[in-house]
C-alpha cells in the first residue's frame, strides 16, 4: 500500500483569546478584510496563500499560547516587514537576527515569526 498521508501542512491552529479581537489584528497586519465568517462562535479561517491559519478561541489557555515560533510568515524584504510591524505598533520581542527573521508577539502573546524568503 502506498502512503495516503501527503507531505503537506494544511493548516496551523492559533490559540486566542477573542476570536473577534484577534480576527480584526491578524487581518489587519495581513492587510486583509475582516469580512470573513466566524465559524461555530470560535473559529477564524484566515485567507493564506498555502499553509493556512485558523484562530481558534475554543482552545486558548495560557498554557496553550506559542511560547516559540510554530510557523513563520514570508517576506520578500525583512526591514520593510520590520518596521510595518513597529509602525503597527507590534510588540516586536527580537530586533531582526542575521539579517534574515525577527520574531514578536499577537495580543495574546503568542510568539510568531516573520522570515525573508
Amino acid at each position: 500500500m502506498e502512503n495516503p498521508i501527503l507531505k503537506q501542512i494544511g493548516t496551523v491552529f492559533i490559540p486566542v483569546s477573542n476570536i473577534e479581537k484577534a480576527r480584526d489584528w491578524y487581518c489587519d497586519i495581513l492587510g486583509l478584510k475582516t469580512d470573513g465568517e466566524i465559524q461555530f462562535g470560535h473559529l477564524y479561517v484566515i485567507p493564506m496563500q498555502g499553509t493556512g491559519i485558523v484562530l481558534d478561541s475554543k482552545i486558548y489557555s495560557e498554557d496553550r499560547i506559542f511560547r516559540t515560533p510554530a510557523f513563520h510568515l514570508n517576506t520578500n524584504n525583512i526591514e520593510e516587514a520590520f518596521h510595518f510591524m513597529s509602525n503597527k505598533g507590534v510588540n516586536l520581542i527580537t530586533d531582526i537576527e542575521h539579517n534574515h527573521y525577527f520574531n514578536f508577539k499577537d495580543p495574546d502573546g503568542n510568539i510568531l515569526m516573520i522570515s525573508e524568503c
